[in-house]
């Protein structure tokens, strides 16, 4: 700035007769009228300026101008805690806190007329001395406080939330309203697990936790009056301190809950619903209530298999499996006293945990169950049904019931054949194909102890339940068990003279089957009916040849009848 030569000489002039007057010089302001407030630290975000009347907490360094220390709460080791603006602070220190926030640093010069005047403080601070302070906010708080509770995250299913008597399993970080951390249920690799509204916990924790849902996050800031107050907790809690609880609930229930059914896919037939004592096949997914997976039977690619109503499975799914049909989809929530309890199981069920299962139903069925038969068509002018012992031809769908396909005689070229009753087929279908007409058309559910049982077989699960569509193409008539050739009427008084065609005394194997096939072709016998008729002409001409000389003679030739009667194995 250009300054005239004039008004140089004139400012000169000025500050020549200021000295003389002994005002101060440059550089020295003189006695202060008011505390001079240097705020060299504001945080980002203050949520709350000290008010007259409000409960502060604080940390401070006084010294001198020269630098020499009077007093620090630093060397004390503890905070000061008062109340602000209402005279129980040197007016200096009253003026220089207000409108502080939490974690706000400010360097306060106060003169001597607003803080201990021309008296001082004997052996401590000088009559008129001019007194520096460093201070840290740590807390403010007021008596009309209430709890400040903000959710942080909540799952968008909300079934049902805390209330007073509950049983809650939370993790917390827990620290002072600076941010000092004096706890973590993180660090312990354990959850809290607590009633609520039973005073268990401090009266800011009982209040914070209701309302809340499982997997809900929340910040609950707890004023010191609802927490551990003037007395503070040990050595990480000071006194007057307000706390702030980063919560995470985990699950929670109440004594008195029982199972909880979710039906989440129930089919629209259901002929049949499980009831005690009923054996039950089913896939499940189980998880604690904050989505974490303990167990899985997919993952096993195995279904469990248990009986309900019986004590082998915990009392929750006992419960939770009643009614279900096959095919149900369903989620049981189970709570802890009808589950693992308070000890938990293994490292993956911690202690007093809420379990969620997501059920799917394959099958079940009682060890009582016969065979079920739905017939889906049968021909007018069904008059000849099949029996044990009868030769069948039929086409088969087989399926667990859940609609899994196992096997199909629709693969292959031809039908199954098979003999009724000759243990070649299991019971259940066995019994299944019983009393049918060619071109009948059946639907048999076959209960495991009349399939392939607990063990199951090549494709087919342990105690699964089948489910055949069946079709009957043909049927022929059958013989006795143990008898490959039966005659229609009396057999010939001279069988033997008959069957020796060249009349040289002796049966080989052609002539005995050109007997056999003219008696079937005159209709005086039958064989056993069978995909290959050779075979059993074959297997009568070896049980009668007993010497194996390859010709049958007189002494060798007995009837099946005659056997029986002298006990002799099976022959003609």
């Amino acid at each position: 700035m250009a300054v005239a030569p004039g008004s140089r000489c004139l400012l000169l002039l000025l500050l020549l007769l200021l000295g003389i007057l002994g005002a101060p010089a440059l550089g020295d302001p003189g006695p202060l009228e008011d505390v001079v407030i240097d705020r060299y630290y504001i945080p980002k975000i203050c949520l709350r300026e000290a008010q007259m009347g409000d409960f502060i907490r604080y940390h401070y360094n006084g010294t001198f101008k020269d630098g020499k220390k009077f007093d620090s709460s630093y060397d004390r080791g503890a905070t000061v805690a008062g109340v602000v603006g209402v005279g129980r602070l040197i007016t200096g220190m009253d003026r220089g806190l207000q409108g502080m926030c939490v974690n706000e640093r400010r360097h306060l010069i106060v003169p001597p007329h607003l803080g201990y005047g021309s008296i001082g403080v004997a052996g401590l601070i000088p009559p008129d001395a001019t007194l520096y302070f460093d201070v840290v906010m740590l807390d403010i708080w007021n008596k009309n406080d209430k709890l400040q509770i903000t959710t942080l995250s909540k799952p968008e299913r909300c079934n049902r939330t805390v209330e007073n008597s509950d049983f809650v399993r939370y993790h917390y970080n827990g620290t002072l309203l600076d941010g000092t951390p004096f706890d973590s249920s993180y660090s312990k690799d354990s959850t809290y697990d607590t009633y609520v509204g039973t005073g268990w916990l401090i009266k800011g924790m009982d209040q914070g936790l209701l309302g809340m849902c499982a997997g809900e996050k929340r910040s609950i800031i707890i004023p010191p009056f609802l927490a551990y107050g003037e007395k503070g907790y040990g050595t990480v809690i000071p006194p007057q301190a307000s706390l702030v609880f980063s919560v995470l609930l985990v699950d929670f229930h109440n004594p008195k809950d029982g199972v909880f059914l979710e039906h989440l896919e129930v089919p629209e037939s259901c002929k049949r619903r499980a009831v005690t004592g009923d054996f039950v096949r089913y896939h499940y997914n189980g998880t604690l209530m904050d989505g974490t997976l303990f167990d899985s039977s997919y993952s096993r690619n195995q279904t469990y298999n248990t009986y309900i109503g019986k004590g082998y499975i915990i009392p929750g799914m006992d419960q939770g499996l009643q009614g279900v049909c096959v095919g149900e989809q369903r989620r049981v929530v189970i709570p802890p006293h009808l589950a693992y309890g308070e000890n938990g199981a293994g490292d993956k069920i911690p202690g007093s945990a809420v379990l969620i299962f997501d059920v799917h139903v394959i099958d079940f069925h009682n060890p009582e169950d016969p065979v079920e038969i739905e017939t889906v068509f049968r021909p007018e002018g069904c008059n000849v049904t099949t029996r044990n012992r009868d030769f069948v031809r039929y086409h088969y769908n087989c399926s667990l019931l859940d609609g899994t396909r196992l096997f199909s005689s629709h693969d292959y070229e031809k039908p199954q054949e098979v003999t009724l009753g000759a243990n070649k087929v299991i019971e259940g279908l066995n019994s299944g194909l019983l009393d049918m007409c060619a071109g009948e058309r059946r639907v048999l559910i076959v209960p495991p102890h009349l399939g392939h049982g607990e063990n199951g077989a090549r494709g087919v699960p342990g105690s699964a339940v089948l489910r055949f569509e069946v079709e009957l193409i043909s049927m022929e008539e059958g013989v006795p068990e143990g008898y490959l050739f039966i005659w229609h009427g009396e057999p010939p008084a001279n069988l033997y003279e008959q069957m020796d065609l060249n009349k040289d005394g002796g049966i080989p194997a052609d002539e005995f089957s050109t007997f056999i096939k003219t008696q079937v072709a005159e209709g005086k016998g039958r064989l056993m009916p069978s995909s290959d008729p050779e075979k059993v002409i074959a297997d009568m001409f070896q049980n009668q040849d007993r010497n194996q000389d390859g010709k049958i003679t007189p002494e060798e030739l007995k009837l099946k009848s005659d056997e029986d009667q002298e006990k002799i194995h099976e022959e003609l």
